[in-house]
Formats: C-alpha cells, sequence, structure tokens
C-alpha cells in the first residue's frame, strides 16, 4: 500500500478542450494518464489528485470525467483546483462518489497521517495581486488552517498538505502559507498548477526549513502518478 500524487489531470471526455495553451506535449495525455495510472496504482494505493480535474463547467458536463476516475485502481483523495467549476456542493459529490474523497475545510486520516488541504491562492507577488486576491489569500489560509487543526485534534502523529497552487510566488518568497507550513511542522507539502518549463522553474521544489516541497502537476511527471510514499 503506497501514497501517490498527481495534478491537473484537466480532462475533457464530454467538453473540446485543447491543452495547447499549456505548451509542452500533451497529445493524447488523458489516455496516457489512464494508461500510466494503470499500470503503477493497484486497489490497495492512495492517490492524491490535486485540482483540475476536469474541464467540466458543470458536473453534467464533469460526471464521465470522475466516472472514469472512478473506476482507475486505487483510493482517491482530492482537492478542488481553479478550473474546477463542476464543484459545487460537498454533499452531492459525496453522495455520487461515496468511494472517493472531497477534501473541504476537512482532512483525511491515512495511517497516522492527516492529509489536509485547500485549493490555496496567488502568493503576494509584483504582477498581479489585488484586493480580490487579498481577500481570497487570506481565506484559503483560514481554510487551511481549519484543516490542519481537524487533523491535529484526530490525533494524527505527521501533516501533510496537498494544494493545488503553488506554496510561494515566483521569487520564491516566503507567504503565509510557508509559514504556516513550518508554524504546524508539515511533512511534505504536493501541489500542482504550474505548466510548462518556465513554470516549473517558479516552483518551489525540494526541503525548505525542513517542510518537503513536491511539484506533482502531471505534465511536470510526465502524466504518472508519483510515489510520496510506501
Amino acid at each position: 500500500m503506497s501514497l501517490y500524487a498527481i495534478g491537473d489531470l484537466h480532462f475533457s471526455t464530454s467538453v473540446n478542450k485543447p491543452m495547447d495553451i499549456f505548451g509542452g506535449n500533451w497529445d493524447n495525455h488523458q489516455n496516457k494518464i489512464i494508461s500510466n495510472w494503470k499500470e503503477i496504482i493497484t486497489e490497495d494505493d492512495t492517490v492524491l489528485v490535486l485540482g483540475d480535474t476536469s474541464w467540466g463547467m458543470n458536473m453534467n458536463e464533469a460526471k464521465e470525467d470522475l466516472d472514469i476516475i472512478n473506476n482507475l485502481p486505487g483510493h482517491k483523495i482530492f482537492i478542488k483546483g481553479n478550473h474546477d467549476f463542476w464543484w459545487s456542493s460537498l454533499s452531492k459529490l459525496k453522495k455520487m462518489y461515496g468511494e472517493m474523497t472531497f477534501l473541504q475545510n476537512s482532512f483525511y486520516k491515512y495511517e497516522n497521517l492527516g492529509i489536509c488541504g485547500s485549493r490555496g491562492w496567488l502568493c503576494p507577488n509584483e504582477v498581479k495581486f489585488d484586493k480580490d486576491d487579498e481577500k481570497i489569500y487570506k481565506r484559503e489560509i483560514l481554510r487551511l488552517k481549519m484543516s490542519l487543526d481537524s487533523a491535529i485534534k484526530a490525533g494524527c502523529e505527521e501533516l501533510i498538505v496537498i494544494t493545488h497552487y503553488p506554496p510561494t510566488n515566483d521569487k520564491l518568497d516566503e507567504s503565509e502559507f510557508t509559514k504556516l507550513y513550518e508554524q504546524y511542522n508539515v511533512k511534505i507539502v504536493i501541489y500542482g498548477h504550474l505548466h510548462g518549463q518556465e513554470s516549473f522553474d517558479m516552483g518551489l521544489k525540494g526541503m525548505r526549513n525542513n517542510v518537503e516541497y513536491i511539484l506533482a502537476s502531471c505534465d511536470y511527471i510526465d502524466f504518472k502518478p508519483i510515489k510520496i510514499m510506501e
């Protein structure tokens, strides 16, 4: 039984959404992900799905994508991405897909670990960060703190965080997110959102202040779920 991660599946079974806007080799990416998933993941494994799962604008458009993922091996844990407009009702998702877990102001207990998460948001930067961004940024910090506090209260010995957005700006400056991870002694932070080599280079990766940061957007990891731990 192992823990894996992959983000930004961008499935589009029911809608026509070309991926060339992201650059790189996205040709037939959905089938590549499905094939790699079946080759790597077993029914005993758990997969962290880091947002931007489907291009569907509502559940009718996203359902076929979610059905495909639901039928793939392993237990799936989702967070919401900035393109996941189909994610409108948590209770509806739980009712439709009881075998999958959707994190929203909550956590999932994996052995002795607490898997916490939120969507995240843009971190303060010199290019675009207005009052609306600041409002969402602060709200996501509160949501993530709620998730972390819930895991600690439940007795989780170690904490992992999954977010959609990266934890810093493009200059890798300290953020309220990185401060929170250090305050809570988070072990690993896994995120997606970034596409293309230029963006990859702007993502915080490796160890910083005792926290390990892992970028797992699917084009960065060659459309293959990556193992986080046994």
